[in-house]
């Protein structure tokens, strides 16, 4: 029986190759997509979300939720076009893309209808998410496990010299979630910075046809990251590795509390983990499941062997 996931993103380069995956991977079926503010604002996102839908699967009956359109902060949101393009697809440009849009409270009833079956994963900013644990705290607890890529834990940030950018965005939200989410696994940049897609299997993946509107998103991508870092060797698909997280054994985990900076400046939205040994956690602390390291073998094999088909 596949594994039924709830998404909630931003959706810009590294969510769709992320829910290209899913589409490919008969282990998980995607039931419903919350598009949020992030890489391009909600709208774009939403128009994204059904572009991606008509190219892979024009007939599914995926319900797209229209989620968060500003941070729990109160502050307009900073987009990344320079990262992700004009429209958030590198050089696609996925038109008048729309379709029908649910409510905003259509996500409670994807959790009662799966129950304890269901699975969130969140891989843009948390602030839907917080939302939701703001207004139906008793209906989250059914949700079987979260999985959110965000946080940077004692390593580069990659919008503050400490701080990862969902975490960043909107650290309020990312806050309401650490204390109330039950079952959760953080996928920080610790171990997205290293899921590296190189050109060459862009280009094995592109060959076999099976994802045609990936080699154009991630040779845009590949271009920023190597002017930004000629040493880099590819495009890390922190999104997708973190799908990748629902239903394969290829991380080293930590079990810790964690601490998310509230105040203004560069450390604003740092994660924070206490990993001394002999120090004891805070009573009553919320213990949350960290990945820091993965084997990149097992995700090389998974990543190609599901995109390429």
């Amino acid at each position: 029986m596949s594994k039924k996931i709830l998404f909630f993103g931003d959706v810009g380069i590294d969510d769709t190759v992320a829910l290209i995956y899913a589409y490919l991977k008969e282990e998980l079926e995607i039931v419903g997509i919350v598009a949020d503010y992030g890489n391009v604002p909600r709208e774009q996102t939403i128009e994204n979300v059904y572009y991606l839908i008509n190219q892979v699967n024009p007939s599914t009956n995926i319900r797209v939720i229209g989620g968060a359109i500003r941070p729990l902060t109160g502050e307009a949101p900073v987009f990344y076009p320079d990262i992700h393009g004009k429209y958030g697809l590198g050089p696609i440009n996925p038109g008048n893309s729309i379709g029908e849009i649910e409510n905003f409270f259509e996500i409670a009833n994807i959790i009662e209808t799966y129950q304890n079956e269901l699975i969130i994963v969140n891989t843009g900013r948390l602030t839907s998410l917080a939302t939701m644990f703001i207004l139906f705290a008793e209906l989250m607890k059914s949700v079987k496990s979260y999985y959110v890529m965000g946080g940077a834990f004692w390593v580069p940030g990659n919008v503050t010299a400490v701080s990862e950018a969902n975490f960043h965005a909107d650290p309020i939200a990312v806050k309401i979630v650490l204390e109330f989410a039950n079952n959760l696994t953080i996928i920080p940049l610790n171990v997205t910075n290293r899921a590296i897609v190189t050109p060459e299997m862009v280009d094995y993946i592109h060959s076999k046809g099976k994802a045609p509107i990936i080699k154009p998103m991630l040779d845009h991508y590949y271009r920023f990251y190597k002017n930004r870092n000629p040493s880099i060797h590819g495009s890390p698909v922190h999104d997708a590795i973190t799908l990748m997280a629902v239903n394969n054994d290829i991380f080293s985990y930590q079990h810790l509390p964690v601490q998310i900076v509230q105040t203004e400046g560069v450390a604003r939205g740092q994660s924070i983990v206490d990993i001394r040994p002999y120090i004891p956690f805070p009573q009553n602390a919320k213990i949350h499941k960290i990945a820091f390291d993965f084997d990149y073998h097992k995700f090389y094999i998974e990543f190609m062997t599901t995109l390429s088909g």
